[in-house]
């Protein structure tokens, strides 16, 4: 008799050990699932690291085996896990344009440049600064450059410095060789007298953006 309430006793041990062990597992289960996954969340921001990172660039990029452009920049970052993936030049950018000849077409300056590749767009920030081969000088501080449709453009104010005269308007639209323009809500066109050199830097003094 006695034999039999230990082996009931020791029963009801054993079942109350498993349902404590039961209980307990199914209060960690969550909090490990949750200490798993963030562990793991700082894995996707890797998606946001920079796959490539160069100091000191000068090089020349080529489309279909032909030399585009020249780029010279103090920093050139590649995203490309990003959606969409683009090229950082946040310390600045000067770029040369080439024809098929390889002629220089227009130079480009900016303070900041995106190039997304995939697009095959860029997007110049801030003191951006264009002469093409005419000599004429474009300077805004936002300009598209869209190599798919081989347009360049912009909604900001834009200033247009040709030989004779001085354009300013908010909006622009350009072949990329920006040698056939159109400028819109046009603000003033200011001549320059070649023979008054004193009244020339007036007047470019005078209507800088």
């Amino acid at each position: 008799m006695i034999i039999q309430q230990r082996i009931n006793l020791f029963r009801i041990c054993l079942n109350i050990t498993v349902a404590t062990w039961v209980t307990v597992m199914f209060l960690l289960f969550p909090a490990c699932s949750g200490m798993e996954s963030h562990k793991k969340a700082p894995a996707t921001n890797r998606d946001s690291l920079p796959v490539m990172r160069t100091v000191g660039v000068e090089s020349f990029i080529s489309d279909s085996g032909v030399i585009r452009y020249k780029i010279i920049a103090e920093e050139w970052i590649i995203y490309d896990k990003l959606d969409p993936p683009f090229w950082a030049f946040e310390k600045g950018i000067y770029l040369e344009q080439f024809d098929e000849e390889f002629t220089a077409e227009a130079t480009i300056k900016a303070d900041t440049a995106y190039y997304y590749d995939k697009k095959k767009l860029w997007e110049l920030r801030s003191n951006v600064h264009i002469e093409n081969q005419k000599q004429e000088k474009f300077d805004t501080d936002l300009l598209f450059w869209d190599e798919y449709k081989q347009e360049v453009y912009s909604d900001k104010k834009i200033r247009i410095e040709q030989a004779d005269k001085v354009i300013i308007g908010y909006g622009f639209e350009s072949n990329q060789q920006l040698t056939d323009y159109t400028i819109h809500n046009t603000e003033g066109i200011f001549y320059i007298e070649e023979d008054s050199p004193e009244k020339t830097k007036d007047t470019l003094r005078n209507d800088t953006i």
